[in-house]
């Protein structure tokens, strides 16, 4: 009897945490669509905010390939450490890798940004062009939506994919980083020597990867410009 009552109250629970997931989300669709057409009315229309969002990300992939390429530069320079105020050069080390995960932080929720509002943007083409008369008009407009959203997906897959380049550098950073905290010793100065050759790859590899999408990002927003 108590195993049917405790399986009867888990699956209540559930079914209550899956109603509540619901509600937060439709409330939150509700808070996006206001937002939207708040902005509209005051002459700021989704493809604006849309290429405005872009542009954030562009700058903060920017600022972010540059953040990592400083933290590289302070790990490298740890490696060569020959004398000196140990604990203070972990504190460096450590504000930079802390300004690393702030910016990866920003990339991730530009990026989700730029997905809402793309959303939004989309599902209101698709329904007006359900209201043209004009077959041809339907047409070119209809062709207009593919390409962009062809362009669009090339745009977001080149994020996500620095995206994901980022916390695997991120995890390294932590661990050299608790590691010399834990041990300001010498031992610990060649253990981040035997991973600088790593650290480098991962970094570059992220380098990389932002560049390309800093690239997608600028021939997404001329093409939007060029509408």
């Amino acid at each position: 009897m108590k195993h049917r009552k405790n399986s009867l109250m888990e699956k209540t629970m559930t079914v209550l945490y899956r109603l509540i997931a619901a509600i937060v989300f439709m409330s939150l669709s509700a808070c996006s669509s206001l937002y939207y057409s708040g902005l509209e009315k005051i002459g700021i229309p989704k493809r604006d905010l849309m290429v405005y969002r872009v542009e954030k990300a562009r700058d903060t992939q920017e600022e972010t390939k540059e953040q990592f390429k400083t933290a590289l530069e302070q790990f490298t320079a740890l490696t060569d450490f020959k004398g000196g105020n140990l604990e203070a050069t972990y504190k460096k080390l450590n504000g930079e890798y802390e300004a690393s995960v702030k910016k990866a932080n920003e990339v991730n929720k530009r990026i989700r940004e730029i997905e809402d509002v793309s959303g939004a943007l989309f599902r209101e083409w698709e329904q007006e062009i359900g209201e043209y008369s004009s077959a041809t008009l339907k047409r070119n407009s209809q062709q207009k939506l593919d390409a962009t959203k062809v362009h669009y997906q090339q745009l977001i897959n080149a994020m996500k994919q620095a995206e994901s380049r980022i916390e695997p550098v991120l995890s390294v950073f932590k661990d050299q980083v608790l590691y010399l905290k834990h041990n300001l010793n010498a031992q610990a100065i060649a253990s981040l020597k035997g991973e600088l050759g790593s650290i480098q790859s991962d970094v570059s590899a992220l380098i990389t990867a932002m560049e390309k999408s800093i690239n997608e990002a600028n021939a997404f927003i001329k093409t939007m410009e060029s509408k």
